[in-house]
């Protein structure tokens, strides 16, 4: 079945007058959750999950979970669906950011942390050296915590690759964001499906470590259902393990509309699809994002590897 068959005339409508009742989300709630955000306050500190107003941010940080964006909050790259500043910062970097990171962490009293960043091809290694630093201090002050890099595609550069696996995350996180056809209408001309799915490959190849890869993909952004399922193929066949689909929402009206709004069920159609061709930790539903339940599908991937050792 494609994806437009499973769209009703109600669905349709939705586009017009809102969100479906499906993509709404209730207040975030809990104790751990306030003290956090009480804290980072008191501290003038802030976090991806606040400024992109992720609808998991409760969940996630009441599981003490949280996502930090290094190198600057200006990125090189125009994606079309996000809502990041793009600009040139011209080499400027914060040299003080591992630090503050790193003590961010600490002060939630992270489990798990997801580093993420913007393409910086204003630096000769696209930043990868920074992130490196970021990886390496936060470690060092976190001993116990899980560290997920959510990075760019650095163009391919191996030498960048081999930066940041020198400090060894546990999770190497870049996501391809959408189906081969439409990757040039909804990324950056700099950006290309064939780089970012080798990219992965590499990470893998590249690692003298276990170290578990991942990716994510956007629906409603006129994909058929058939063009998502070649995706998470050719995903499985760089050796990417970790998979999250989740609903396009538009941050602008000068953003790529949204095409439709994709159904729960093509979203688990999905997820069934993904775990039928060997993927270990799956996240298909409207509000899955790139970092949503990432402890808890990182602790659920080390529990299946465990279990095909013996």
């Amino acid at each position: 079945m494609s994806s437009s068959d499973s769209t009703t005339p109600e669905m349709n409508r939705s586009l017009h007058i809102g969100k479906p009742a499906w993509l709404k989300t209730p207040i975030p709630t809990g104790e751990t959750y306030f003290n956090i955000k009480r804290d980072l306050r008191d501290r003038k500190l802030y976090t991806v999950c606040e400024e992109a107003k992720c609808p998991n941010i409760g969940h996630c940080w009441n599981t003490n979970t949280a996502t930090f964006m290094v190198l600057g909050e200006v990125c090189t790259r125009g994606c079309r669906f996000c809502n990041v500043k793009t600009g040139n910062p011209n080499g400027w970097l914060d040299k003080d950011e591992p630090r503050q990171v790193a003590e961010s962490a600490a002060l939630m009293k992270l489990k798990y942390v997801v580093i993420t960043m913007v393409d910086r091809d204003d630096l000769p290694d696209g930043g990868a050296a920074h992130v490196a630093e970021v990886i390496r201090v936060v470690r060092e002050q976190n001993p116990s915590i899980v560290i997920e890099l959510l990075a760019g595609d650095f163009k391919g550069s191996e030498d960048a690759l081999k930066t940041i696996l020198a400090e060894r995350p546990d999770v190497y996180a870049h996501n391809i964001e959408t189906i081969e056809r439409l990757s040039p209408r909804v990324r950056d001309a700099r950006a290309n499906y064939r780089q970012s799915i080798k990219a992965l490959q590499r990470v893998r190849e590249l690692a003298d470590y276990r170290v578990y890869t991942k990716s994510a993909i956007m629906l409603g952004l006129g994909e058929e259902e058939v063009e998502v399922q070649k995706s998470l193929e050719d995903l499985r066949e760089a050796g990417v393990e970790f998979i999250n689909m989740g609903q396009y929402m538009r941050p602008t009206n000068k953003h790529l509309a949204i095409k439709r709004f994709a159904h729960p069920d093509e979203f688990q159609r999905l997820g069934d699809y993904a775990e039928s061709i060997g993927f270990i930790a799956v996240a298909s539903a409207p509000l899955v994002r790139s970092s949503y339940k990432a402890h808890e599908y990182y602790a659920q991937a080390l529990k299946k590897a465990d279990q095909n050792v013996r």
